[in-house]
């Protein structure tokens, strides 16, 4: 009798096939389809979208803002950059204050027609939830500005050129090497005196950043007294006539052909800028001395020298007298020393500005 119970019990659990074991369908784990085959995964239940409190990070804007201020949002450049915050997220802009986007690919899209525009940028995920609006403005001009107005003038003999007809906010450049390069123009006039350069090609550049068409101005006719083949005596420098502004002092100097310049400073004036603007030589060294006196008598004692550098390419558009102090710079004579020591012929030009204390 206790057998036949022992037997009904083991047939209650499950028991059975005369091995006492579970079958394959016993075994197969939470989610598996049971089959001839080995267990295939069942599929997985959709994603399940999250709560629309969902916050999406907003993308970062940026353009290239050109011209002569990089900070105004004048530019000439209508691409715009947009960087997400987040990898899978999408993005879109507006250009008519958010009654229509338009979907973004890559990482920029083109703004096209000069004027004032309103940039409206904004991120999205899969689920259609979107970021906060970045909001932006600039200005997109395209035009080149006209030409500026050259007036040929002359002061003490030598030609002086007058630059006008400026856009608002524009700058003016002038080149010596047939626009290779372009040097930044100051104050409204420009002088020249010296004996290498006969042409000056002049533009002005408009807020954001547009060239006009350049002008050309040949200076070996403006004026003959301003052609000077300056004196190689340190003792009788050739003098300079005043002038009022700023002027281009150009050269060619070799081994034996120096160059000493006097000019004055007049006063209440002080001497404000000394910069190598032109360079042209196989030898890519050259000298420069100043010394204040109405002569060059500091021979090669460069502690009686005001300044003085080797100066080549590397140093253009360098204010050679920036480290000096202003009390050092103030009215009176002073005397240029140009020097080649190599035996290459060297084309210089230095703009030497003259401007209240």
């Amino acid at each position: 009798m206790l057998g036949f119970l022992i037997t009904m019990l083991l047939l209650g659990c499950g028991g059975g096939g005369g091995s006492g074991s579970g079958s394959a369908a016993d075994l197969a784990p939470v989610g598996a389809v049971q089959s001839g085959n080995p267990m295939t995964p069942a599929a997985a239940p959709p994603a399940t979208p999250p709560p629309a409190s969902v916050v999406v990070p907003a993308p970062v804007l940026s353009f290239s803002d050109t011209g002569v201020s990089l900070s105004d949002g004048i530019t000439s450049n209508g691409r715009w950059s947009v960087t997400s915050p987040l990898d899978g997220l999408g993005w879109e802009y507006s250009l008519d204050l958010g009654r229509s986007w338009t979907r973004g690919q890559g990482a920029s899209f083109d703004v096209v027609g000069d004027g004032r525009k309103s940039i409206w940028v904004r991120t999205f995920d899969q689920f259609g939830n979107r970021s906060e609006i970045v909001m932006t403005a600039c200005t997109l001009d395209t035009m080149p500005p006209a030409p500026p107005r050259i007036e040929v003038g002359q002061t003490g003999g030598l030609p002086v050129i007058r630059i006008d007809g400026l856009e608002p906010m524009a700058v003016w450049e002038y080149s010596l090497d047939e626009g290779a390069t372009w040097n930044p123009g100051r104050d409204t006039t420009l002088a020249f005196a010296g004996n290498a350069l006969r042409r000056v090609w002049w533009r002005q550049r408009d807020a954001a950043g547009n060239p006009s068409t350049p002008v050309l101005t040949p200076i070996d006719d403006a004026g003959s007294a301003g052609w000077i083949e300056a004196s190689g005596a340190a003792l009788a420098p050739s003098a300079l006539p005043a002038w009022q502004g700023n002027l281009v002092l150009h050269g060619e100097i070799f081994r034996t052909d120096t160059d000493f310049i006097r000019f004055d400073v007049p006063v209440g004036q002080r001497l404000r800028g000394l910069r190598l603007v032109h360079y042209a030589s196989a030898d890519a060294v050259a000298f420069y001395a100043l010394q204040r006196g109405p002569v060059f008598d500091a021979g090669t004692d460069v502690q009686r020298m005001l300044s003085w550098k080797h100066l080549g390419p590397q140093d253009l558009q360098t204010n050679l007298i920036s480290a000096l102090a202003s009390q050092s710079l103030g009215d009176g004579p002073h005397v240029l020393w140009v020097n080649q020591t190599g035996v290459d012929r060297t084309v210089y030009a230095i703009e030497i500005e003259i401007g209240p204390r």
